[in-house]
């Protein structure tokens, strides 16, 4: 009961966080309500979407109008603390982290418990994880941050990965769960705060 108790605790805090960070950025663009409600809940809902889709399942939003109320919380959250969201620059970053580190965690368990392997249960996690914010950025006309130099979508692989090697140790899946979790968004804070990135790739001059 706790594991099921977990997920959807992380399920709720993932999802608003990430329809805030869309609508964060919705407002810099100066969309109208409808317009940021919108990008809110493609921000929430796009990556788990394109993963239950590649598994076969029903897509979980669906089922379940949660979500969609969830996101207009997160828009009224907007509308209410607007002018200390804007005044704090990197209140987006963060809850686009928050967002990114546990919508990994619910996409590879998710596809665990559907019975896949877990290297597609680490790929399916980080399209969970990255999948809602490329589409923001598609819809706010921004370049996505997975092809920027930032390491964003790495930071969902090795967290997947860490799941794999506790799950691999005997370790339970809530413990597993929340390791990479905190990987995931630890690996996010200290790639921006210390300017880590991959090497770019460089065509001729």
């Amino acid at each position: 009961m706790f594991e099921i108790t977990l997920v959807q605790v992380f399920d709720f805090i993932g999802t608003l966080a990430f329809a805030i960070s869309g609508i964060r950025l919705a407002s810099a663009k100066h969309f109208d309500l409808f317009g940021a409600y919108v990008v809110g809940v493609t921000t929430a809902i796009g990556g788990g979407t394109m993963r239950d889709v590649l598994l076969g399942l029903s897509p979980f939003w669906m089922s379940n109008s949660f979500y969609l109320i969830c996101s207009a919380i997160a828009l009224v959250w907007v509308i209410i603390f607007r002018k200390l969201l804007v005044r704090q620059n990197n209140t987006w970053f963060l809850f686009d982290t928050i967002g990114l580190a546990l919508f990994t965690v619910t996409g590879v368990e998710k596809t665990i418990t559907a019975g896949f392997p877990f290297w597609t249960a680490i790929i399916m996690g980080t399209l969970t994880g990255a999948g809602g914010g490329v589409l923001r950025d598609v819809f706010i006309n921004e370049e996505p941050l997975i092809f920027r130099k930032e390491i964003y979508a790495l930071a969902c692989v090795v967290g997947g990965i860490a799941y794999f090697i506790c799950a691999r140790c005997g370790i339970g899946t809530v413990t597993s769960g929340i390791v990479c979790g905190i990987v995931v968004f630890l690996m996010r804070i200290l790639a921006v705060k210390y300017r880590l990135h991959l090497p770019t790739l460089k065509g001729e001059e």
